[in-house]
């Protein structure tokens, strides 16, 4: 007896704990799952505080109208108008030096306008770019024009088609190529050629020479127009590349995270039905040991000669005792470990042990139970304690949304090569907001739920091939719950 009690303080020690048990054990009675489960309930609550508070943080942040894309096309833009800024800049400061050091001459007055006319059109896109936008950016045909006159005018006011100010095209067509599109960036090309030609004409060459190099510095112009489109290309490309595999990633990410979240949902489960199924054998082992001896003594008292009242009262008591006994004796049935071997289920005798589990339940009183089985019901293959425990969670929920007086009704039918089962009952409902949202793992309707019931009835008929549904809820009629189960043949 002394080991007995350790084993039944190990069993309350496991179930207060959560403990991991290697064994699965039948599911019990929701009244002590919820009691035990409440801890974790009010965890949940405040995880949910946390999210919802993060939620609205997010919805008073500005919203993002446009796709990843086009995201990826605007950050694109930005990030080239910061280097094109960078080498404007480069740019003046080089062309200052040329002018007012390196090579000065007696057009420098002119120049040096020129060049304040770049220097004050830099500050006005500096300005804008420390915003977060694009100076000019749904005109860029007028900037390549701009810019096609401003290197024009310097070359014609320093050495004419000889002036160093003409490598300026290729750093103009450099960076149209890496901030527009190629057809914006040809375009630009064009109307620095006609720049450079219009300059060739106005300084009147006559050479050879000057012919070559008019020649070969437009061949220069468009072959940086076409490596530079070429490479901006490649690297948008590689841009959008990276994107749609952070997208996918991001998917594949958020669906593991889902399914460990169901995982574990499912593990917290049958941990906590193993405890309750070792605490429940616990009990009914040390009930039942003084339960027998007293049985014993009061049949030993009824064979002794006493009075009829006594007797009668003897046989009251042994009568009790013997249902106390049956009680028991269906509580370690329903606590002993669970086989996960599949067999052909007669569903009617399974919602019937169901029903004879339910009976015990507190909320059971002053509420009926009706059932509706057609003969000849096809059986289903299926883990049976399995099915019990489905069938138990549902009934139990029906008896938990009525009230006293209030009706459950389990229908059986077969249709279409499946058995469905229908559990209604006449209770309050469940409000539109919570039905789509019933078989999420941690969610409940209920104050001292886990919010684990159906969606862990709903993965064990999954793993059956059947499926659990909700078929309507409300208010004036109550709820309907359906499970369908593929039929043996």
């Amino acid at each position: 007896m002394q080991r007995d009690g350790q084993d039944f303080e190990r069993a309350i020690s496991l179930a207060l704990r959560y403990p991991f048990v290697d064994r699965q054990y039948h599911f019990c009675p929701m009244p002590i799952q919820a009691t035990v489960g409440q801890a974790a309930q009010e965890s949940l609550r405040a995880l949910e505080e946390v999210t919802n508070e993060s939620s609205m943080n997010n919805e008073s942040a500005p919203s993002v109208k446009s796709s990843p894309m086009n995201q990826v096309d605007v950050d694109w833009q930005f990030m080239a108008e910061s280097i094109t800024l960078r080498i404007r800049w480069f740019g003046l400061i080089v062309g200052y030096l040329l002018v007012n050091v390196l090579s000065p001459n007696e057009s420098r007055p002119y120049l040096n306008g020129i060049l304040s006319l770049g220097a004050a059109y830099a500050l006005f896109d500096l300005t804008w770019h420390r915003k977060g936008k694009v100076f000019l950016s749904r005109v860029p045909i007028f900037i390549s024009l701009m810019e096609a006159v401003f290197i024009g005018l310097l070359c014609y006011f320093d050495d004419g088609t000889d002036s160093a100010f003409r490598f300026y095209y290729f750093l103009s067509l450099l960076i149209c190529a890496l901030t527009y599109s190629p057809s914006v960036t040809y375009s630009t090309f064009a109307l620095h050629a006609v720049s450079y030609s219009t300059l060739a004409y106005m300084s009147e060459i006559t050479s050879r020479r000057e012919y070559e190099s008019l020649i070969l510095m437009l061949i220069f112009m468009g072959w940086v127009t076409w490596a530079g489109t070429s490479i901006a290309i490649l690297l948008r490309r590689t841009g959008r590349r990276l994107t749609n595999l952070n997208l996918e990633l991001e998917d594949r990410i958020a669906r593991r995270t889902g399914e460990l979240q169901q995982s574990q949902a499912m593990l917290i489960q049958q941990e906590k039905l193993a405890a309750f199924g070792l605490l429940a054998a616990g009990i009914a082992h040390e009930v039942g040991n003084p339960l027998t001896a007293i049985s014993s003594l009061v049949q030993m008292m009824n064979r002794k000669k006493h009075d009829e009242k006594t007797h009668e009262r003897l046989g009251l008591i042994d009568e009790q005792l013997g249902r106390i006994q049956r009680t028991l004796r269906e509580l370690i049935e329903f606590s002993r470990p669970g086989t996960k071997v599949s067999q052909k289920i007669d569903v009617h005798e399974v919602v019937r042990n169901a029903l004879d589990i339910a009976k015990y339940y507190k909320r059971k009183k002053g509420k009926t139970i009706k059932t509706e089985f057609p003969e000849n019901l096809p059986t289903i293959t299926a883990i049976r304690d399995q099915v019990l425990q489905v069938f138990l969670n549902l009934i139990l929920n029906g008896l938990d949304a009525t009230e006293e007086g209030g009706t459950i009704e389990i229908i059986t039918r077969a249709q279409n090569g499946k058995v469905e089962i229908d559990f209604c009952d006449n209770g309050h409902g469940i409000d539109t907001e919570s039905q789509h949202r019933i078989f999420e793992p941690y969610y409940t309707t209920k104050n001292s739920g886990t919010g684990l019931g159906l969606f862990v009835c709903r993965n064990i008929v999954r793993s059956s091939n059947g499926e659990l549904s909700l078929v309507r809820s409300s208010r004036k009629f109550g709820t309907v719950f359906r499970v369908t189960l593929p039929a043996d043949e």
